[in-house]
C-alpha cells in the first residue's frame, strides 16, 4: 500500500491510544459527575428525612395545640358559667354583705372598747407589779424586824405562861402548906386542953385576919400587871394623863379575872374613863353658879353612892393577834 492510502500499525496504535485517552477522560468526567450526583442524592435524602421529621413534629404540635384550644374553650365555657353563677350569687349576697358590714362595724367598735379596757388593765397590772416589787423589797429589807418582833411576842407569851404556871404552883404549894398546917393544928389540938385550944383558935383567927388584910392590900397593889408600852400607847391615844386613876379604873374591866390588863381591856376602859371624866367636868361646871344654900342642902342629904356602870367590851387584844 502507498503511504497515503494505507494505515500503518503505528498510526493505528497512535489513534487507538488517543481514542483511549479521550474515552478515559470522558469516563473520568462521567464518574466524577456520577459521584457528584450521588452526593447530591444523599444530601437530598437527608433533607427529605429532616423535612419528614419536621412534618411529624409539626403534626404533633398541631394536635397538641388543637387539644389546648379545646381545653381552653372548655375552660372558657366553665368560667363563663361560673361567672354567670357568681353574678347571680352576688345579687343574692349583696343584702347579706350589708348586714355583715354593719356587724363588722359594731364588732369593730366593741373590739376598740375591749382593747382600751385591756390597755387599762395592762397599765393597772404594771402598776400592781411595781407596787408588789416595792412591797417585796420593803419586806425583804425589814424582814429581820418582823422576825425580832415575832420572837419578842413569843417570848412575851412564854413569860406569861411561865408566870401563870409559877403562880399556879405557888397557889398549889400554899394550899398544900395550909392543909399540912391544919393537920398539924388538929393533931396538936387533940393533945391540948379545951382552954388552950380556944386560945390558939383566937390567936389563929387574929393572925388570919391580919394576914388576909395584908394579902388583900398586897394583892390589890402587887398582883395586878400590864404591859407598860400598851398602857402608855392607850393613854397617849386617848389623851389620858392621870396614870394611877386610869389604872384603878381599868381594874374593873378585867374580863377574864387573871389580874392582867390586856390591850382590849385597857381600850374599853379608856373610852369609859374619858366619858366619866367629861361627865364629872360637866357636873362641876354646872354646879358652880348654884348658891351656897343649895350646896349645903345637897351636902346634908345622904344618898348612897352608885358604882360606875361598867360596859364590858368583847374586842380582842390587838397585841395578841400578832
Amino acid at each position: 500500500m502507498s503511504e497515503t492510502g494505507t494505515i500503518t500499525p503505528e498510526t493505528q496504535i497512535k489513534d487507538l491510544t488517543e481514542r483511549l485517552e479521550e474515552e478515559t477522560d470522558r469516563l473520568l468526567k462521567l464518574y466524577a459527575a456520577y459521584e457528584q450526583q450521588e452526593k447530591e442524592l444523599l444530601d437530598t435524602k437527608a433533607e427529605v428525612e429532616v423535612l419528614e421529621k419536621e412534618i411529624v413534629e409539626r403534626e404533633i404540635e398541631k394536635e397538641s395545640l388543637e387539644a389546648l384550644l379545646n381545653e381552653k374553650d372548655a375552660r372558657i365555657r366553665d368560667l363563663e358559667m361560673k361567672a354567670s353563677k357568681t353574678g347571680k350569687q352576688v345579687e343574692h349576697l349583696e343584702p347579706e354583705l350589708q348586714k355583715m358590714e354593719e356587724k363588722y362595724s359594731r364588732e369593730k367598735d366593741r373590739l376598740g372598747k375591749v382593747f382600751s379596757i385591756a390597755e387599762e388593765l395592762d397599765n393597772d397590772l404594771r402598776l400592781a407589779v411595781v407596787e408588789l416589787n416595792t412591797r417585796d423589797k420593803w419586806y425583804m429589807s425589814h424582814m429581820s424586824l418582823f422576825e425580832d418582833l415575832n420572837k419578842a411576842i413569843q417570848e412575851r407569851y412564854q413569860m406569861i405562861e411561865t408566870a401563870a404556871e409559877a403562880e399556879r404552883q405557888s397557889q398549889h404549894m400554899g394550899r398544900a402548906i395550909a392543909e399540912r398546917m391544919e393537920e398539924m393544928v388538929e393533931a396538936r389540938a387533940a393533945e391540948m386542953t379545951l382552954e388552950e385550944a380556944q386560945d390558939i383558935e383566937v390567936k389563929e383567927q387574929e393572925a388570919t385576919e391580919s394576914s388576909a388584910t395584908d394579902n388583900a392590900e398586897e394583892d390589890s397593889d402587887d398582883d395586878w400587871s400590864w404591859s407598860e408600852p400598851v398602857l402608855q400607847g392607850v393613854m397617849d391615844k386617848n389623851g389620858i394623863t392621870d396614870r394611877d386613876a386610869f389604872v384603878e379604873f381599868a381594874k374593873a374591866y378585867d374580863m377574864d379575872g387573871n389580874k392582867y390588863l390586856k390591850g382590849s381591856e385597857l381600850g374599853a376602859a379608856a373610852g369609859d374613863f374619858l366619858a366619866k371624866m367629861n361627865g364629872t367636868d360637866t357636873e362641876e361646871t354646872a354646879a358652880e353658879p348654884e348658891t351656897t344654900e343649895v350646896a349645903e342642902e345637897q351636902s346634908t342629904e345622904e344618898t348612897p353612892e352608885k358604882e360606875p356602870e361598867v360596859t364590858w367590851r368583847t374586842s380582842e387584844d390587838p397585841w395578841e393577834g400578832q
